[in-house]
């Protein structure tokens, strides 16, 4: 399976006292990076969901969202905190004593005060269980998303592959013929120059630059690495960086045939290898 670097999931799961929030999504990086934004009572979840992480994700810049959301109160089970009332009366006639023309809370004010209907208390220590559940299944939601996009991405990659090979393989026929007539164009132009009497010297100098313009071996060098693309793309996994310096070494052989090019027909063939292997890298640098 080949993953895109890009993916998305989301889980939410009912818990007691309230609700967790969990949420994942990446995007592209040379390395896995991990960014993480958990609420301190749930700061625990951490480290756990690190290691799971770790344990599916290869490459990415990924960014983990946990919340809780607590139960809000049934308003027929209310009550009021007697004790905090009691406190907060006895402290207003003290204020009002000492700044007699102090104004009393109003009951807006007392019935939002902290711990008025007493605290729900949550055992966050024991929710930990719970969070590993819930990014277990946002986990899998999120290595589709990414396997399906990866996909997508590599049956692009196999149609650049197949028409790079298309144009070498309509140009290499031609390039021997083609060579041919320049090279004979070239000693014309050398015996026009030095005369009949240097015929060994123009041989040589005929051979020297037929050997610079050949560009047999740049062909051989693209067949293979086009080769090892695709069997990299049929063996799958964490593919990225693989591909990433193929395609550098596919530019250098496109680099390398346009300047020993000495004919229209290769020059042509260099410039589009070089279109599809710039398109390709951008494919590439998706990929996890």
């Amino acid at each position: 399976m080949i993953c895109s670097m890009t993916g998305y999931a989301a889980c939410t799961r009912h818990v007691d006292g309230g609700t967790l929030q969990l949420e994942i999504k990446s995007v592209n990086s040379r390395y896995l990076d991990f960014h993480f934004r958990v609420g301190e009572e749930l700061r625990a979840s951490e480290i756990p969901l690190r290691e799971l992480f770790s344990s599916h994700i290869k490459r990415g810049k990924v960014e983990c969202r946990l919340s809780f959301q607590a139960q809000a109160q049934r308003s027929d089970t209310l009550q009021l905190n007697e004790e905090l009332l009691a406190a907060l009366s006895k402290l207003g006639d003290e204020v009002r004593q000492r700044q007699p023309g102090a104004a009393p809370l109003s009951v807006n004010e007392i019935l939002r005060w902290p711990g008025m209907f007493g605290e729900q208390r949550v055992d966050f220590a024991a929710l930990v269980p719970e969070v590993l559940a819930a990014a277990r299944e946002a986990l899998a939601e999120f290595t589709a998303s990414r396997a399906r996009e990866g996909e997508k991405l590599a049956n692009v990659l196999r149609d650049r592959v197949a028409g790079m090979r298309a144009i070498v393989a309509a140009v290499a026929p031609r390039i021997p013929q083609a060579q041919a007539a320049f090279t004979e164009k070239l000693r014309q132009r050398l015996e026009e120059a030095l005369g009949a009497a240097n015929d060994e010297r123009i041989l040589q100098e005929v051979a020297v630059f037929a050997t610079r313009i050949d560009v047999a071996e740049e062909l051989a060098r693209l067949e293979a690495h086009l080769s090892e693309v695709e069997r990299v793309l049929k063996a799958g996994g964490a593919t990225g960086k693989r591909l990433d310096f193929l395609m550098q070494e596919l530019n250098r052989e496109a680099n390398t045939l346009a300047s020993k090019s000495a004919v229209t027909e290769v020059s042509q063939a260099a410039m589009e290898l070089k279109l599809a292997i710039e398109q390709m890298r951008e494919q590439v640098q998706n990929l996890e």
